[in-house]
């Protein structure tokens, strides 16, 4: 297993340009507005270190804020829906935690201060406008985990030296498949690798995706980056041992839970970061004041 955080941006300074008619309308106990598209049960950890930031920040779920979870289930189609609810709950600030949730908060509102993470390049994403300006109602942290595609093939194919197949399993519903596969098919080219791109959305799909790897000679697994796949790590790492295909992963947990390698950046970490954010925000509305002090700048 190979932990490695890096490539966490912290981006600031957004808060600073809202409007005061907008901070002076929130109730006294903060109410946050927590918005993800996959499910509870799978992200426990990640929630857990949202609530660790907040804590640091001084808020604490059921004492001096309040905490409004929405969870998409693994439908993203349903964020939009699941955004505006929060919007009409009258949140203090929506943390949008995972790429398909900050496009689906972006879009349902220009007023309510939006806290994101995410594994993409959020100025790509159109999220921001800058790292160092994020503007707009839009901070966040992301971690970049999707740029790391090339990296992760170098280092499973030293692990695996006769690989001479990469099977990357992507969802293709998740906004940042279409540059992670671009860029792992030219590293893939560089190393003389036939390059087998392979999707699921459903957990039917990546069983019947593991099934046509395993019917190649000399494959491994490259898994892409989804909230999707992240809470269904137990099943992805058991299929990829019944199946003897050495693979590579995203975060941590899927070593954690038996997974052969490793390597990205520390979505925990991400998350706490995020919860930080999101307790400052909400103590400075609930202020009613304009001061703000900038959250902290790049972070690796």
């Amino acid at each position: 297993m190979m932990r490695r955080r890096e490539f966490i941006t912290l981006l600031g300074g957004a808060a600073a340009a809202w409007p005061l008619a907008a901070r002076a309308q929130q109730p006294a106990m903060p109410v946050i507005g927590f918005l993800n598209g996959a499910s509870p049960d799978g992200y426990a950890p990640y929630v857990a270190a949202f609530r660790q930031g907040l804590k640091e920040a001084g808020y604490v779920d059921g004492q001096n804020a309040t905490i409004e979870y929405r969870w998409a289930e693994g439908h993203y189609d349903r964020l939009p829906a699941l955004a505006a609810d929060l919007i009409e709950r009258k949140v203090t600030v929506i943390a949008a935690t995972s790429s398909p949730a900050a496009r689906a908060a972006k879009t349902a509102t220009s007023a309510v201060p939006i806290v994101f993470t995410t594994g993409d390049d959020p100025i790509r994403l159109g999220l921001v406008a800058s790292l160092s300006r994020p503007g707009a109602n839009v901070t966040g942290v992301s971690n970049l985990i999707v740029e790391l595609g090339s990296k992760q093939l170098g280092l499973l194919r030293e692990l695996a030296p006769r690989t001479t197949a990469i099977a990357v399993l992507m969802n293709p519903n998740f906004p940042g498949t279409e540059k992670q596969s671009k860029d792992v098919e030219a590293a893939a080219r560089v190393l003389g690798l036939q390059l087998i791109v392979l999707t699921a959305s459903t957990e039917r799909e990546i069983e019947i995706a593991f099934v046509t790897m395993a019917q190649k000679v000399g494959v491994a697994l490259l898994l892409g980056v989804d909230p999707f796949f992240v809470e269904r790590r137990d099943h992805i790492v058991a299929l990829a041992a019944r199946h003897a295909i050495p693979a590579i992963y995203p975060v941590r947990e899927f070593a954690v839970a038996g997974g052969l390698m490793s390597y990205g950046s520390d979505f925990a970490d991400s998350y706490r970061q995020a919860g930080v954010y999101a307790g400052q925000l909400s103590g400075e509305r609930s202020r009613r004041t304009c001061r703000y002090s900038d959250p902290p700048g790049l972070n690796s």
